[in-house]
């Protein structure tokens, strides 16, 4: 069996096709063929039995008759030309036994008297029906009881019948090789023609491989699997391409982002060593303008670091991603508030936190709660206060606001805060990388909600994230 699935593994999908068509046409030529010939010898042996009981039953009835006529039909030269030589007698042959099993009646050719006959003949058995030979011939005998003790014998030649099975069947095997031939024909045109559109598929996909241009849906027609097929293919290449211009932008964008920290860095890194190289050059350099240096260098490693891990999170594959659970969302908020508690000691952190269920990865939501939080805090008064709620909505999801009395956002960059990158006019003064809303953004998507921004009155801003609650019987979705 190894052998033959690794022969098959190997055929292309042409062969295979062509191979199944052939196959099952062949193999309904055969089954017709078997099934004609069974249906033909079993209506010639329904006859041989039809005549034998006939002609038995006559017999039978009066026996004493039978007796009188002493004989049967007579003998001839055998004229069938089928190769047995000798008398040959026309007709079924006939005798008869009295309750001894001894032959009473004056036939030219005796029938043998079998154990099964002598039974009938004897014990008064039923019927017996058998297969005897006479004179070099086939015969079907047919012995029954007479009333009174003793039987009668009736035989008919099964050799015609059998040539004309043998030539029948003769007939069907050449009409079969003829059918199988015929099937194999069959078969690889129909492969041909069936895998045109497959070819043509092909064909397009490699030209897309070669080319490497996405833009250029493949031609679709009809409403088949092929067209299905070439349907997802389209879908597949729009999603890659979409793929490839995000990647293309993050890497431009991170480029952009990390050169300026780099080339800071660089400047002041550059004055140190000018410094150290230089002794004498040190007068110019004061030690509050080296503290402020090294400071600023502290502060711009920090910076590049946090935009490091902000660009990795963006650009995870799912394959490292955690593993979907159900999670507590309140206890994830409660987490997150206190990290940033620590870094934003002057602020007023208040909550009003529903227990919320949801089905997600428990660091990826609590870093996305971080983001906002750190959001708001950066851009709150000293002794501002920062809000946060969780409350369920309509029973099947719910929603997390984070409110601050900062300055707000203006109705003009509103609509781009949660792009890369992106950073508003008034922000662009404070540290970051525009990078934390877009992280909060993703998240919220990849865990099916969606997150708003708006201004809160008099000032202020208000974040809201909406997230489907997990059904409570619901099975959690593999990663």
């Amino acid at each position: 069996m190894t052998v033959v699935r690794r022969w098959w593994e190997r055929r292309t999908l042409h062969d295979r096709l062509a191979l199944l068509v052939s196959g099952a046409v062949a193999a309904a030529v055969l089954l017709l063929a078997v099934a004609s010939w069974v249906v033909v010898a079993e209506i010639q042996h329904h006859r041989m039995q039809s005549e034998l009981t006939a002609d038995a039953a006559a017999i039978a009835a009066a026996p004493d008759q039978w007796l009188a006529a002493s004989g049967s039909l007579p003998d001839v030269q055998n004229q069938r030309g089928d190769g047995h030589h000798g008398p040959h007698q026309l007709g079924p042959r006939w005798q008869i036994l009295d309750a001894s099993a001894v032959v009473i009646s004056q036939t030219t050719s005796l029938l043998p008297v079998t154990v099964q006959a002598r039974q009938v003949a004897t014990a008064g058995r039923r019927a017996a029906e058998e297969q005897v030979d006479v004179d070099g011939g086939s015969y079907l005998m047919l012995t029954v009881p007479v009333t009174g003790g003793g039987a009668v014998q009736v035989a008919i030649d099964q050799d015609p019948d059998n040539d004309t099975l043998t030539l029948f069947g003769l007939l069907l095997a050449a009409g079969c090789v003829l059918g199988i031939a015929c099937a194999a024909f069959l078969g690889r045109t129909v492969a041909r023609a069936g895998l045109v559109p497959v070819q043509r598929l092909t064909s397009a996909v490699e030209d897309v491989a070669v080319t490497m241009d996405l833009t250029r849906p493949i031609a679709v027609s009809g409403v088949d699997e092929i067209a299905r097929l070439g349907t997802s293919v389209n879908t597949m290449l729009a999603a890659i391409d979409t793929a490839r211009r995000a990647q293309r932008a993050l890497v431009e964008d991170a480029g952009h982002e990390l050169r300026t920290p780099l080339t800071s860095l660089r400047t002041n890194i550059e004055l140190l060593l000018q410094v150290e190289r230089h002794p004498e050059l040190a007068h110019r350099l004061s030690a509050d303008d080296r503290a402020r240096l090294l400071a600023d260098l502290e502060a711009q490693v920090g910076e590049l670091a946090t935009l490091t891990a902000e660009l990795v999170e963006l650009a995870r594959e799912e394959t490292t991603r955690e593993a979907v659970e159900p999670v507590e969302l309140a206890e994830v908020v409660e987490v997150a508030i206190n990290r940033v508690r620590i870094r934003a000691p002057r602020l007023v952190f208040t909550t009003d936190l529903m227990p919320a269920t949801v089905s997600g990865r428990p660091g990826e939501l609590e870093r996305m709660v971080v983001n906002v939080l750190d959001n708001a805090a950066k851009f709150s008064p000293p002794d501002g206060v920062v809000h946060t709620r969780l409350a369920t909505e309509d029973g099947n999801a719910c929603v997390l606001t984070v409110t601050d009395d900062g300055p707000g956002i203006d109705e003009a960059d509103r609509p781009h805060v949660f792009d890369r990158f992106y950073r508003a006019v008034a922000a662009r003064s404070t540290p970051g990388s525009g990078l934390g809303l877009a992280i909060v953004a993703q998240t919220a998507a990849q865990h099916g909600g969606t997150v708003t921004t708006g201004p809160r009155h008099p000032h202020g801003t208000i974040v809201s994230i909406q997230l489907p609650l997990a059904a409570a019987t619901a099975p959690v979705p593999a990663s």
